[in-house]
């Protein structure tokens, strides 16, 4: 067997081996989801709230609502995503597991779409069918391999459904040479947009890489889009009342933290560097050498919008739509150096290239799959590490249970996330802590919360919904939405206080305290600590009025 045999044999022995990594990480994320199908408490800060307004949605009515009378709610995300769950809760009642499974659903669809983007950009004279669709199934993976879309994508969010729309969009102009597959495209990027307002960076990658393209065509495809997307926004705001406004655009203006978004920046490096690296080459290459593809321009223009995650009540899953753009990229870099695809027309660089590389090493220029032999021997062992090296950076895993308790002893991955499970990313501000599988001990500890609001005929003022919706009331506010507001200029809190300071409560349940200051001060005036209830990490506590406090 000559040289290159073996380079080759090897290669397929690499791509094996990753495949069977990143099917172990597809088994932890399916395991992982279907634990949380059956937590019924909020796992993720907020997601009581997103099941509350897909119940009104069920209900016929807005969540969009005035935020200074009781129950002082409000939503201040897109309809989309509610909407497409609103008939499954209509159907089994306010269920965490129908937004969850939704969620979860949305970044296999969008794994399976990054996997055909890849598919279809191999060579296909210059690669064989089974190593392109090795390639391109690991490129799918990958994106369920990510730390941030492992905690992210089975709760019930949004932001995961976005990206499958956004990713839909991308893929689908990726190829459009007519107006209709322009119009499917902008559709998804409009639905993405209705699912979360974060897909505006999308859109403006969508349309800069048709004006590169063609400018008047751009032009009458923006316009289109923007009528459309307007129409229903205005929509939506008359009749809301001007609601909808206020709470989706202008409450979400928050305070900016710019050292959160360098470490989150940082993070994102640190885990996905092994596919972020080979995807700035591709976009470097067709931006010297090729056409500048969309893909390319996507993932410029969703790293740099990252930077949002630097606002207060962001976080690491901010670099999602960017995770997406990485693996359709890095796909593309390990089909293309597998099959020595490359040509490097003359020009500036490669004349500098040839001065500084060895002429036996150095890309022939204008030559295009006949890459120099010993840069093909080496791309074929170069792309299985590339994805290996990846998998070795993003490792997360339980570490008790049957089946996780000995491997990950057997692979010495020890808990360091103050749970029964290791996970590579580490901490920092802005970043979920999640992961874990919930116990029956947060089970219970959820029960424990619930009976407290069972036991009064009284409302209760909670942090999370959730509580709430298992013991059948109303739900009363929004936190996060009533500080922003109130930051913001836009929210008078006396009427809340008002009830507070009259004691017209009869619990108020913490976990965050997330409230706005007058809110927390009139709390901290008229009641008192009664219970401390632990659950997923953090500490809920129980307040009763304080004469009640006292006796108890």
């Amino acid at each position: 067997m000559n040289a290159s045999r073996w380079f080759v044999w090897a290669g397929r022995a690499l791509l094996a081996l990753a495949l069977v990594i990143f099917v172990g990480y597809l088994l932890i994320y399916i395991h992982y989801a279907f634990a949380l199908f059956q937590f019924p408490f909020d796992y993720d800060q907020g997601e009581g709230f997103e099941l509350y307004d897909t119940l009104l949605f069920s209900r016929g009515e807005w969540p969009y609502r005035e935020n200074e009378t009781y129950p002082f709610y409000a939503s201040n995300y897109p309809p989309l995503f509610h909407v497409i769950a609103a008939p499954l809760v209509h159907l089994f009642g306010p269920q965490y597991w129908i937004g969850r499974s939704l969620g979860f659903a949305g970044t296999l669809v969008n794994a399976a779409v990054i996997a055909y983007a890849v598919y279809r950009e191999v060579p296909r004279r210059a690669i064989a069918a089974p190593i392109a669709a090795a390639i391109a199934a690991l490129s799918g993976l990958a994106f369920l391999a990510s730390n941030t879309v492992y905690h992210v994508g089975p709760l019930f969010r949004q932001h995961m459904c976005m990206v499958m729309w956004e990713t839909l969009a991308v893929v689908t102009l990726a190829r459009s040479r007519g107006w209709r597959g322009l119009a499917l495209g902008g559709l998804c990027l409009v639905a993405a947009g209705y699912t979360k307002q974060l897909a505006v960076i999308s859109i403006a990658a969508a349309f800069l890489f048709l004006f590169l393209r063609n400018p008047k065509r751009a032009l009458i495809w923006g316009v289109g889009v923007a009528a459309v997307g307007a129409a229903i926004f205005l929509w939506i705001d008359a009749s809301t009342g001007g609601q909808w406004w206020l709470n989706t655009v202008a409450a979400n203006v928050n305070q900016y933290i710019p050292g959160q978004a360098r470490d989150l920046y940082l993070q994102w490096f640190g885990l996905h560097g092994a596919l972020i690296i080979p995807a700035a080459l591709l976009a470097l290459y067709e931006l010297y050498f090729d056409r500048l593809s969309i893909y390319s321009v996507w993932f410029a223009v969703a790293t740099v919008g990252a930077a949002l995650s630097g606002k207060w009540g962001a976080g690491d899953s901010y670099f999602a739509t960017a995770i997406a753009a990485m693996c359709i990229l890095a796909g593309i870099f390990a089909a293309r150096t597998w099959a020595g695809d490359w040509r490097f027309e003359p020009n500036y660089i490669t004349r500098l290239a040839r001065r500084i590389i060895p002429r036996r090493a150095a890309p022939p220029a204008g030559e295009g799959a006949n890459a120099p032999r010993a840069a093909r021997r080496l791309g074929y062992v170069l792309v299985p590490v590339i994805f290996l090296t990846y998998a070795l950076a993003v490792r997360h895993m339980p570490t008790e249970g049957p089946v996780f308790g000995p491997l990950s002893r057997t692979l010495r991955m020890e808990a360091n996330t103050g749970f029964a499970f290791f996970d590579s990313a580490g901490w920092v501000v802005g970043y979920a802590r999640l992961g874990q599988i919930p116990t029956e001990a947060d089970h219970a500890a959820g029960w424990r919360i619930v009976s407290y609001i069972e036991a009064t005929e009284q409302p209760v003022l909670s942090e999370e919904a959730g509580f709430m919706l298992a013991a059948g009331r109303e739900v009363v506010s929004n936190p996060t939405q009533l500080q922003n507001l109130y930051f913001n200029g836009l929210y008078d809190p006396t009427a809340l206080t008002d009830m507070i300071s009259a004691q017209a409560f009869a619990h108020v349940i913490y976990r965050a305290q997330f409230y706005p200051p007058p809110v927390l001060e009139a709390v901290a005036a008229a009641y008192a600590p009664v219970d401390t209830i632990p659950m997923n990490g953090f500490e809920y506590v129980i307040l009763a009025p304080k004469d009640q406090a006292a006796r108890e």
